[in-house]
């Protein structure tokens, strides 16, 4: 994998790049959607490059390894293969989703006993199974093993934590060295930054995660439950630490105003399940606000859902007939809403691009916000 900086935003951090990986190019700031079971939800994969314009998409460690489960998907060829997608993609470690499944696990120093969330069979990830399993898995970018410690968290805890995902990236780029890639091109291993909401222990863990030589980071551990600002803040300073010829990949983030507000803070990735799960229960985000497609208001609203007309969906559907699919519960609405919201997405994206290029990046962004925030 290889990173360049093109532009860089005179006001703020923000920073315009590409990243070149096997599978293409991608033009950062990204975001990625979700594909957690190797499927972006209600989206097929034509449409996810056509009209959603994807760049790279995300696939899960633990949800793929309990089912087709790696034999199926070695059988494929990958990931790539098997859901028919020749674009990049980033896998997960599977330790957000150990993390979550807070009844049924037991975390050691090995790694982690848990339940399977489907059958309620044992399994066990350890650095080196998660490594093993997104080798088999395909990904052009995959993610360290790391434990996720939840919001509100005391100090002592996230520096037990933190210190133990330092250990475990030890054990995955050990691990790595002797297990080659099973598809003929290299994966890239991001290593992920830990360390709750204490600055201190983010900056040193941020000091580990550079000295680790990877060829990209990642920032774990935020959009959690705390604030907006906290998230900011620990951010800003994780970025300050963090090579500047690495692409920074800030983890399970956010809402439009989020992703804008932290670009500025010198994040190159994103992703989040906001733009397709909101989208499945009539939440549409546009350039002027957000709406609840539900609301009876737009019940004889033939404008486009966007007023300016940036994506997919406008200019073939009216907020009244979306708003008749969802009270109607016809399939067709979350298709049509989770195109929107990823094309949404993308276009921001992509427009935040072209501002830090052209030198206009830090006016635009703070008007952008607060038009983001809105519920229309």
């Amino acid at each position: 994998m290889q990173f360049a900086v093109h532009a860089i935003d005179k006001q703020s951090k923000a920073r315009a790049g590409e990243v070149s990986t096997a599978h293409g190019t991608i033009k950062t700031p990204i975001f990625m959607p979700v594909g957690t079971a190797g499927t972006v939800k209600s989206v097929n994969q034509r449409d996810l490059k056509n009209d959603v314009k994807a760049q790279i998409i995300l696939g899960n460690t633990y949800h793929l390894n309990l089912r087709p489960g790696t034999s199926i998907l070695e059988q494929a060829g990958g990931l790539h293969k098997f859901m028919n997608w020749d674009g990049p993609i980033l896998t997960d470690s599977g330790g957000y989703q150990v993390y979550s499944l807070t009844d049924v696990r037991k975390l050691t120093e090995e790694g982690v006993k848990f339940q399977s969330h489907i059958d309620g069979s044992r399994h066990f990830i350890s650095p080196e199974i998660s490594m093993d399993i997104q080798r088999s898995i395909g990904a052009d970018i995959i993610m360290a093993f790391d434990e996720c410690t939840p919001y509100p968290c005391e100090y002592k805890t996230a520096k037990k934590s933190m210190e133990m995902t330092h250990r475990w990236l030890k054990r995955c780029v050990d691990h790595l060295k002797k297990s080659p890639a099973k598809y003929g091109y290299e994966q890239t291993l991001f290593p992920i930054v830990q360390g709750s909401v204490y600055k201190d222990l983010r900056i040193l863990s941020a000091e580990v995660i550079a000295a680790a030589g990877a060829e990209g980071n990642a920032i774990g551990g935020l959009s959690v439950g705390e604030p907006a600002d906290v998230m900011y803040e620990i951010t800003d300073a994780v970025t300050a630490v963090l090579p500047l010829d690495k692409p920074r990949y800030l983890m399970g983030v956010g809402t439009p105003a989020n992703i804008l507000e932290c670009i500025a803070l010198g994040i190159d990735m994103f992703d989040c399940v906001m733009p397709t799960r909101n989208a499945r229960n009539g939440m549409l985000f546009t350039s002027e606000g957000i709406i609840n497609m539900r609301n009876e208001k737009w019940k004889a609203d033939f404008s486009p859902v966007d007023p300016n007309g940036k994506c997919f969906v406008d200019s073939n559907y009216s907020k009244a007939y979306l708003r008749h699919l969802f009270i109607s519960k016809e399939m067709l609405a979350a298709q049509i809403a989770t195109l929107h919201n990823l094309s949404f997405y993308l276009w921001l994206v992509g427009e935040a691009r072209e501002k830090i290029i052209d030198g206009t990046f830090s006016e635009w962004k703070n008007r952008m916000v607060k038009k983001l925030m809105v519920r229309l």
